[in-house]
């Protein structure tokens, strides 16, 4: 589903990128919600079927909205539809990948990123240490998410959502 929105609207999510601040502001309060929400679920033992898969897609889609959280989005979904925590997190970090290596082949393919010599190196070892820190960054939000509690990330984005929304009624 993400592929599609991207693919299908790209100009126009783009266009919310652009200094919409009340918008951030109220998607955080909708990330909070759904984390919160996500907390309380009890029944969480369930796998990933197809189905769950394509709803948790489509909540990833949704995230492409600034001020939702593609993470938060998909695990908290994934949370509500009944399935473990840990594998909701590692499935939401593994189902970015895609997206991720679609982008850059469509930037390399418009133009957007070109490689030439002298920059190929540096691209290669940014690539490489966003890479490597990803992945520990993975591990280490899968480790959070399994010993922590949803609820205070969820607090969190209450907080931060009262900035953008201060900052355009003031």
């Amino acid at each position: 589903p993400a592929v599609l929105i991207g693919l299908l609207f790209e100009e126009q999510l783009e266009e919310f990128f652009n200094g919409n601040v009340l918008l951030v502001g109220f998607m955080l309060l909708i990330t909070g919600l759904l984390l919160l929400l996500a907390d309380k679920a009890k029944n969480t033992d369930k796998p990933v079927s197809y189905l769950n898969a394509l709803i948790i897609g489509v909540s990833q889609a949704i995230a492409m909205l600034p001020g939702i959280s593609r993470s938060g989005a998909t695990i908290s979904t994934s949370v509500l539809l009944g399935v473990d925590r840990t594998k909701a997190a590692r499935f939401s970090f593994l189902m970015v990948v895609p997206l991720i290596f679609g982008k850059v082949a469509k930037d390399v393919g418009d133009g957007v990123i070109h490689f030439e010599d002298e920059n190929f190196l540096v691209m290669s070892v940014g690539f490489l240490a966003a890479f490597v820190s990803g992945l520990l960054a993975c591990n280490w939000m899968i480790a959070l998410v399994q010993k922590s509690k949803l609820y205070y990330f969820s607090i969190y984005c209450f907080i931060v959502a009262t900035i953008p929304i201060a900052y355009s009624y003031y």
